[in-house]
């Protein structure tokens, strides 16, 4: 009834010839996809912890303000994610970690929790909890990674316990903390927690999580809010289309070697979003927020044609569109009605956001007092409204991320939100609405008859695309598009269903984000990983062999792994699978595994260290195993993978058997292999040795060949090595011990 009499209260005021300001608050909600494909692990912990901290409070605010109305942009993939961990028992390394006994925890998961475990915002999230803050003193504000083992050796087993509780309790919203008496109790209890406290709060994880989408859904079928959608996976849409399109706003960007264009893809990505929100929601949403507000001509045609009424972007793009500056030299806007109208673009209504009031509430308002923000956001609204003709039809869209701001704010933006929805309530000047009741009132909007090709950031689309990493990781995309065609043409009853669902993950936009300079995190190499292996799956699905680069880090200073110790001179082992002398690889570079960086814990793996080595003829390789290997090779079925990448890839496929061992050298030419015959050397009893000619590799002097090396048991990868790169070898010169004396 109180949302009812609201409503007619508005009804009342649009009849006033001065009619109010219409403001559309758009929160945009979505988390990268974590999912691991070679894992089924969820790699970091982020759609849980923000689902138990953002995703449902920010709707039950809205409860305390009836007539309030509000838009949110839900990402397909994020809905998945929180469905997976509801309804399939979802788990990420942080909740593992999180439930382990710290008297079970190896030392590498100690210095993990260490290091991840106080991830969350020190003076708005640590801070509030005495014992938190204590333990991060302790840890240390600074420090460096090779540091982290010691430190941890001074955190005791309750220490550890504390942390782990601690981490996750801060993560939860400070109403469902007020509000649940078991959370209460944790909160003052302080410190000295139990396994038990622990699990307690991964189960009030669990409840939150699992009343988000029932939430949003009853919320939409009210009337109380619009629900939007972003293409499933996040894609920037007009690079799926054609990546030439970057071209139109930065004319000289360096392009990817590749020229992706698969609107098909595009089109998939908004299809079977609309169809999982139907499937969710037991409704379409009729608006679209594209991915970072990414628009073209040619994806306005493909919403069109599936029904969707308005999108939305950045007022940079509206500028563009329009050849016009939008606002002066000192940041006022130079015809406010431009900005605060709808416009019809291809037959789709578009909303331009207002990028100072969105950023207002994104990056400043965090670090004032609640008041003093919101009076400075009503002067603002008021100064628009005073600057618009009267009666007119206009709205301002404030369009910002609906999660990731409040944890810079004070109550998670508690205090700032709710007297913020206050004052707009009780204010006449003012009504809240959704863009599609807006349209409903207003029509669709002024004539527009192109839009530029931008996103919300500087209107162009570089923070994807004309970096090194930004085009290389294009260049694996379209490669493994191309290849995925190639198959289902020369295969048309395979079912690629899997195939392509690991594809339109790697077409998200969040890999990239983090490829080249703009942007920095401490999870860089989390995000390469799970870009790379969403494209390994798509051949592993297909029964093939991923490109060996896939194996290689984007990132580039993950690319060349560089090892503890370099090769300084000429070697001539005797492979025979024996230490014979400590001098036979006296010269050789190593790397320790463990120190690189290994996916495994050393009870799980198979080796611990990696010695290469060359003379004028030959490159040397040798693995010593964490225990006899002799004692590996009776279990059976283990196998040793080289692939060597130069000029072109082989592949060295050395089967281990107590009967010998036997080595298989094979080219990759046209997407098969093919065996060769060469002058091997294998031999395996207590380490692994093998001897490689040069020229059954086809490489010549100074020509630089790529190592990695897969370990296979049973048919399946048991572990890479190194875990990420490789280790790069150049082929020397006759001279080469000479150069190394000077």
């Amino acid at each position: 009834m109180a949302w009812q009499n609201l409503t007619n209260i508005y009804s009342s005021s649009r009849k006033m010839p001065d009619s109010p300001l219409q403001i559309a608050f758009l929160w945009h909600m979505h988390q990268p996809y974590y999912k691991d494909p070679c894992t089924g692990l969820y790699s970091l912990p982020w759609v849980r912890l923000h689902g138990v901290k953002d995703y449902l409070d920010m709707l039950l605010l809205l409860h305390d303000h009836p007539g309030l109305k509000q838009n949110f942009n839900l990402v397909p993939s994020l809905l998945m994610q929180l469905v997976d961990y509801t309804d399939n028992g979802a788990q990420d390394k942080h909740m593992q970690l999180t439930l382990k006994n710290p008297d079970e925890l190896e030392e590498e998961d100690t210095a993990f929790i260490a290091e991840n475990f106080f991830l969350a915002n020190w003076e708005t999230m640590i801070k509030p909890f005495p014992r938190y803050y204590e333990l991060l003193a302790m840890r240390g504000f600074r420090y460096s990674k090779k540091d982290i083992q010691r430190i941890t050796k001074y955190f005791r087993h309750e220490d550890i316990r504390d942390l782990q509780l601690l981490f996750n309790l801060a993560w939860i919203d400070p109403k469902f903390r007020e509000d649940d008496q078991d959370l209460l109790d944790l909160v003052k209890k302080g410190r000295d927690y139990s396994e038990e406290d622990k699990h307690l709060v991964i189960s009030k994880q669990l409840e939150i999580l699992k009343k988000i989408l029932p939430e949003y859904k009853s919320m939409w079928q009210a009337d109380c809010i619009e629900v939007s959608f972003t293409p499933f996976y996040h894609p920037i849409l007009p690079l799926l289309c054609d990546t030439d399109i970057a071209k139109t706003a930065m004319p000289s960007v360096k392009m990817p070697k590749k020229r992706f264009s698969y609107p098909e893809d595009a089109e998939y990505q908004i299809k079977s979003a609309l169809e999982y929100s139907d499937m969710l929601f037991g409704r379409r949403p009729e608006g679209i927020w594209p991915s970072e507000g990414s628009v073209s001509d040619q994806v306005l045609d493909i919403l069109r044609s599936n029904g969707i009424k308005w999108a939305a972007t950045d007022e940079a793009v509206l500028a563009n569109s329009l050849g016009a500056c939008l606002r002066d030299s000192s940041g006022s806007l130079c015809d406010p009605a431009a900005l605060y109208s709808n416009y019809s673009c291809r037959d789709v209504s578009l909303f331009f956001r207002d990028h100072k009031l969105s950023d207002q509430i994104g990056f400043v308002y965090s670090g004032w007092d609640a008041e003093n923000a919101v009076n400075d956001m009503i002067s603002r609204l008021r100064e628009i409204k005073k600057s618009l003709p009267s009666g007119s039809k206009h709205i301002v869209p404030i369009i910002l991320d609906g999660e990731n701001a409040w944890e810079y704010y004070k109550n998670d933006g508690r205090d700032f939100l709710s007297l913020l929805y206050e004052r707009l309530s009780s204010d006449p000047e003012f009504r809240s609405v959704t863009l599609s009741e807006f349209i409903n009132e207003n029509g669709s909007g002024r004539k527009l008859q192109n839009i530029f090709p931008g996103s919300w950031i500087n209107s162009n689309f570089g923070i994807w695309i004309g970096h090194d990493e930004d085009n290389r990781s294009w260049d694996y995309l379209t490669q493994t598009r191309e290849d995925l065609a190639a198959f289902e043409q020369a295969n048309p009853r395979y079912d690629t269903t899997e195939a392509r669902r690991h594809l339109y993950a790697a077409e998200g936009s969040d890999w990239n984000w983090w490829y080249g300079d703009e942007h920095s995190t401490e999870t860089a190499d989390i995000f390469d990983d799970l870009y790379r292996n969403s494209l390994i799956a798509v051949y592993k699905s297909l029964k093939l062999d991923p490109p060996a680069a896939l194996h290689v880090p984007v990132l580039r200073e993950d690319r060349d792994i560089k090892p503890a110790i370099g090769i300084r001179g000429f070697m001539y082992p005797d492979i025979d699978g024996i230490v014979t002398s400590y001098f036979e690889w006296h010269t050789a570079g190593n790397l320790n595994v463990k120190h690189s960086g290994g996916s495994m814990h050393r009870s799980e793996s198979t080796f611990s260290k990696i010695y290469f080595g060359f003379n004028k003829e030959n490159l040397f390789i040798r693995l010593d195993a964490y225990e006899p290997l002799s004692e590996l090779i009776r279990q059976g079925d283990l196998c040793v993978n080289i692939m060597l990448l130069s000029g072109s890839a082989h592949k060295i496929a050395c089967n281990l058997g107590s009967a010998g061992s036997i080595a298989r050298l094979s080219k990759k030419e046209s997407e098969l292999w093919s065996d060769k015959t060469s002058g091997l050397k294998l031999a395996a009893e207590d380490i692994f040795e093998i001897s490689i000619p040069f020229k059954d590799i086809e490489t010549a002097v100074d020509d630089n060949v790529s190592i990695s090396i897969e370990v296979t048991r049973n048919s399946c990868i048991s572990e890479r090595l190194p875990s990420r790169g490789h280790i790069t070898v150049t082929v020397p010169v006759a001279h080469y011990e000479d150069l190394m004396w000077y």
